[in-house]
């Protein structure tokens, strides 16, 4: 992955971090590859079991975490790594620079119907200490060196920061390298188009149902522009659509499990994409909190988003400060 090698070197990333990138990146084309032969390589469809979420794990779920997590330790860079499949942290050589976190599928819902997926994944230095625990993983987002996903659909779509904005990657089948497509991206701080699942609307909090109330009023409501709901049902899918062309991506707090502050987890999902989004100029909030800002507590630690377009992340967080 040479192409992917000499964009990162021009800027500035240092090697071993580059090296790790790379084994990233080798990973994602061995996922892309089996996902690619779906029903032809017997690997659609669910195990019996269930991850530590509580959510029955489809085959791939397990076959990607296996191929990320082989690969990484064999890399001798990766000190200790944390997956959502994984109940607790997996040590690797004590000598490695970095800790990376990983959903090694998400959206695996959509793997039967064919429809989109990634792979996301989250990077921080590691420290010196000989002892590596779960600890060593509580660290903000702020933190992180490294951020990423790579989406498999129609192109296979490696998109990074290193804290140096976005870029995009289109995976070339034939030379099986990265090349880049999309030198940096910038989200609209303004949009009419918003992503959220609108069955769950009577089970959040009022802040969140009076202002997806006032975006369905459209033109002749409060906000005075009419707006289009998507929604794939895989964040990275959702992400996906907002870096390329601009929009508002939301998966609230719901009453129906009060105890948890919301579904997505911080260390997996929220975390990298909220590097992310704010790399390429929007912002990505709890909805009373910047998001890169939460103090971990624990690795599986699950957290409301609210991401996209800065104006309009600003607007959700004035319902929710009115409502104080």
């Amino acid at each position: 992955m040479q192409f992917l090698v000499n964009v990162l070197r021009q800027d500035g990333v240092d090697n071993a971090l580059i090296s790790l990138l790379q084994t990233v990146g080798v990973a994602c084309k061995e996922i892309n590859f089996r996902l690619h032969q779906g029903a032809l390589a017997g690997v659609l469809g669910s195990t019996e079991d269930e991850n530590v979420q509580g959510e029955v794990q489809k085959k791939l779920d397990v076959i990607s975490n296996d191929l990320l997590k082989d690969l990484l330790l064999q890399s001798g860079l990766v000190k200790a790594l944390a997956s959502e499949e994984e109940d607790d942290i997996v040590v690797g050589d004590i000598d490695g620079q970095f800790l990376i976190a990983f959903d090694p599928l998400d959206g695996s819902s959509n793997i039967d119907i064919n429809a989109m997926v990634g792979t996301i994944f989250s990077i921080y230095r590691a420290n010196d200490s000989l002892v590596v625990d779960e600890s060593s993983f509580l660290q903000p987002g702020s933190l992180q060196v490294a951020a990423g996903y790579v989406v498999y659909g129609p192109a296979t779509l490696l998109v990074l920061t290193t804290g140096n904005g976005v870029k995009m990657f289109t995976l070339d089948q034939t030379l099986g390298e990265y090349l880049l497509t999309v030198k940096k991206v910038n989200i609209d701080p303004d949009t009419q188009e918003f992503a959220i699942n609108m069955s769950n609307q009577r089970h959040w909090a009022k802040p969140m149902q009076d202002y997806i109330d006032d975006l369905l009023k459209g033109s002749e409501g409060p906000r005075g522009k009419n707006f289009n709901m998507r929604w794939v049902a895989a964040m990275v899918a959702d992400v996906h659509r907002i870096l390329c062309r601009g929009g508002l991506f939301s998966y609230p707090w719901d009453r129906r499990a009060p105890e948890k502050p919301g579904k997505l987890r911080l260390m997996y999902e929220a975390n990298p994409m909220a590097m992310l989004i704010e790399q390429a100029g929007g912002r990505a909030s709890t909805g009373t909190q910047r998001i890169l800002d939460i103090q971990p507590e624990q690795i599986h630690q699950r957290v409301a988003v609210v991401l996209g377009a800065a104006n309009e992340v600003g607007a959700v967080e004035q319902y929710y400060s009115h409502q104080r």
